[in-house]
Parts: C-alpha cells; structure tokens; sequence
C-alpha cells in the first residue's frame, strides 16, 4: 500500500456528474491509484442529474491526498462559504502532489486560497471570476500551471485526467488509456465553445441562466472577501 496513489474527489451535492466520474473512470487505471470520493459523511450525495454516489470517504478520514480534485456543478455556490468544506480543501492541498479542478471547481481551490499566483481553466460561464481569488483565468481545455492542473467545462475533464495520466504514469500509459476508452471526439456540432457557437446563441444562454449567475456571484464575491 505504500506504493498507492491516493486521488481524491471532493463530492458535494449538486455536483455535475461528469465533472467527477470522467476523470475517475480515467484516473483509476493508473498503476497503484486509489480513489476516495470525499464528503462529510458516507451517506449518498445527490448530483445534479437527479442520481446519488456513494463518498467513500469522509473529510476526517481521508488519508493525506497525491491529487486533490475539485470538480464544479450547480452546487458549487453553496461550498464557496461553507468553512468544513474550505478547511479540508486546505489541509489537503497543503500536502498534496497534484491540486487540480474541472469545470467551476476552479473557484472553489480558488476559495481555499490555493490559486493565488497561478494560471487557470475554468468553464467559460464563471472564467471571469478567477482574477477574484488571485488567479490568472485561461480560455483551454487543460492548464498547467507548476503542480496545479485544471480542466475547462465538463466534457474538458477528460482531456484533462488524460494530461495527469500521462504526469502520473507516463506518455504510453495516457495514450493506452486514451485507446481503451476509445476517446476519439467527433462531435455532431461544432460549438463547443463561446468563440465557436457565436454571439446569439452565448446570449441566449447567459439570459436563460441569469438569475443563478446573479445568485452564484454574491457567493463567489463573499467568498472572495473572505479568501
């Protein structure tokens, strides 16, 4: 056992699925890796799906982490003040190997004080709000920034588990992965991006989602005081 990887996902209510499980499916196949799903207590978590996952882990029991991982999702909002939360955040960041985030997860390390001087991917919805909490926002899939890796929205979470595969195991190990999964993207449209899905439809989208982006940045600025 002294040889394992210990990869911990921080799980939280209203986590987007995929922000989490990707880079879990992906990062579990790494020689020695063990993965803790980390939450206050071993009760089933609701994501935003509308299905639960089991923690495996609670925030006083998880071991000391080689990678800390902060997914994002509509329930990110609620851990930006939560001091539990925050707390274990630090503590394992302050030892860990790898701190690294998917998604808006980025402004939650950035809550507990750990992107302060470093460059950062964020979901192009909440990239702005980095400069808060000290960080450097970039527009990419994957940012690597010394030890800190970060992913952009969701789907980016493979990309990025994929780049840490290939720190934690080596180039062939990634690329054996990347096979096995048969992650090969060819998606049906080619909008995957604010600068490719055109001013109208990014729009329509910010409108749609105004009041939650007005909700979530009182957050994120509270916390920014408080960071």
């Amino acid at each position: 056992m002294s040889d394992a990887i210990h990869i911990g996902f921080l799980l939280f209510p209203n986590v987007t699925q995929l922000d989490l499980t990707g880079p879990a499916q992906v990062l579990s196949r790494v020689p020695g890796a063990k993965v803790h799903l980390v939450w206050k207590k071993l009760e089933p978590v609701m994501t935003d799906v509308g299905f639960s996952i089991n923690p495996s882990d609670t925030f006083a029991g998880c071991p000391p982490l080689a990678v800390l991982c902060v997914p994002g999702g509509i329930g990110m909002g609620d851990q930006l003040n939560d001091a539990e939360t925050i707390a274990f955040l630090q503590r394992q960041g302050a030892g860990a190997r790898y701190v690294t985030s998917v998604c808006n997860g980025s402004l939650l390390l950035g809550a507990a004080g750990l992107l302060k001087g470093y460059k950062s991917a964020c979901h192009w919805m909440w990239r702005q709000y980095l400069p808060l909490f000290g960080a450097e926002a970039v527009a990419a899939r994957v940012v690597r920034d010394r030890n800190r890796l970060s992913g952009g929205g969701v789907t980016a979470g493979i990309d990025f588990s994929l780049t840490l595969a290939a720190e934690l195991g080596g180039d062939e190990l990634a690329k054996s992965l990347q096979l096995m999964f048969e992650y090969d993207p060819q998606p049906p449209f080619d909008c995957g991006s604010p600068e490719k899905a055109g001013t109208e439809r990014v729009a329509r989208i910010l409108a749609a989602q105004e009041k939650r982006i007005q909700t979530v940045e009182a957050q994120i600025r509270n916390a920014a005081r408080i960071a």
